[in-house]
Protein backbone atom coordinates (compact mmCIF):
# COMPACT_ATOMS: atom_id res chain seq x y z
CA UNK A 1 0.00 0.00 0.00
CA UNK A 2 1.49 3.33 -1.00
CA UNK A 3 1.14 6.40 1.17
CA UNK A 4 -0.50 9.54 -0.19
CA UNK A 5 1.25 12.89 -0.03
CA UNK A 6 -0.38 15.55 2.14
CA UNK A 7 0.89 18.35 -0.11
CA UNK A 8 -1.02 16.86 -3.04
CA UNK A 9 -4.21 16.93 -0.96
CA UNK A 10 -3.59 20.55 0.05
CA UNK A 11 -3.02 21.64 -3.56
CA UNK A 12 -6.11 19.75 -4.72
CA UNK A 13 -8.26 21.30 -1.96
CA UNK A 14 -7.04 24.80 -2.79
CA UNK A 15 -7.65 24.27 -6.49
CA UNK A 16 -11.15 22.93 -5.71
CA UNK A 17 -11.91 26.04 -3.65
CA UNK A 18 -10.60 28.40 -6.33
CA UNK A 19 -12.27 26.66 -9.26
CA UNK A 20 -15.54 26.31 -7.35
CA UNK A 21 -15.51 29.99 -6.43
CA UNK A 22 -14.75 30.93 -10.04
CA UNK A 23 -17.62 28.79 -11.31
CA UNK A 24 -19.88 30.35 -8.67
CA UNK A 25 -18.98 33.86 -9.84
CA UNK A 26 -19.57 32.91 -13.48
CA UNK A 27 -23.01 31.48 -12.73
CA UNK A 28 -24.16 34.36 -10.49
CA UNK A 29 -26.24 35.95 -13.26
CA UNK A 30 -27.59 32.69 -14.76
CA UNK A 31 -31.15 32.25 -13.52
CA UNK A 32 -31.09 28.48 -13.05
CA UNK A 33 -27.58 28.32 -11.57
CA UNK A 34 -27.45 31.44 -9.39
CA UNK A 35 -27.78 29.27 -6.26
CA UNK A 36 -24.17 28.11 -6.78
CA UNK A 37 -22.96 31.59 -5.80
CA UNK A 38 -24.92 31.63 -2.52
CA UNK A 39 -22.58 31.74 0.44
CA UNK A 40 -21.14 33.56 3.38
CA UNK A 41 -18.15 35.86 3.73
CA UNK A 42 -16.28 36.24 6.99
CA UNK A 43 -13.03 37.71 8.21
CA UNK A 44 -11.67 41.14 9.05
CA UNK A 45 -13.79 43.95 7.60
CA UNK A 46 -10.97 46.46 7.77
CA UNK A 47 -7.32 45.44 7.80
CA UNK A 48 -5.16 45.81 10.89
CA UNK A 49 -2.35 48.31 10.32
CA UNK A 50 0.87 48.19 12.35
CA UNK A 51 2.89 51.38 11.84
CA UNK A 52 6.48 51.04 13.06
CA UNK A 53 7.67 54.36 11.68
CA UNK A 54 10.05 52.92 9.11
CA UNK A 55 7.86 49.97 8.23
CA UNK A 56 4.09 49.73 7.89
CA UNK A 57 2.53 46.26 8.04
CA UNK A 58 -1.05 45.61 7.02
CA UNK A 59 -2.83 42.41 8.02
CA UNK A 60 -6.15 41.30 6.61
CA UNK A 61 -8.03 38.09 5.94
CA UNK A 62 -11.40 37.51 4.36
CA UNK A 63 -12.81 34.16 3.29
CA UNK A 64 -15.86 33.71 1.08
CA UNK A 65 -17.43 30.27 1.03
CA UNK A 66 -20.08 29.47 -1.58
CA UNK A 67 -22.01 26.36 -2.56
CA UNK A 68 -19.82 25.99 -5.67
CA UNK A 69 -16.61 26.09 -3.61
CA UNK A 70 -17.98 23.41 -1.27
CA UNK A 71 -18.79 21.26 -4.29
CA UNK A 72 -15.26 21.90 -5.57
CA UNK A 73 -13.76 20.72 -2.26
CA UNK A 74 -15.91 17.57 -2.26
CA UNK A 75 -14.86 16.78 -5.84
CA UNK A 76 -11.19 17.38 -4.96
CA UNK A 77 -11.43 14.92 -2.05
CA UNK A 78 -13.13 12.32 -4.27
CA UNK A 79 -10.44 12.70 -6.93
CA UNK A 80 -7.69 12.50 -4.28
CA UNK A 81 -9.11 9.26 -2.90
CA UNK A 82 -9.20 7.77 -6.42
CA UNK A 83 -5.46 8.47 -6.93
Amino acid sequence: MRSKNGWVLLVMLLSGIVLGGFIGMLTANVSGLSWLNYGQSFGLESPIVLDLGLLVLTFGLQIQISIASIIGVVLAIIIYRKL
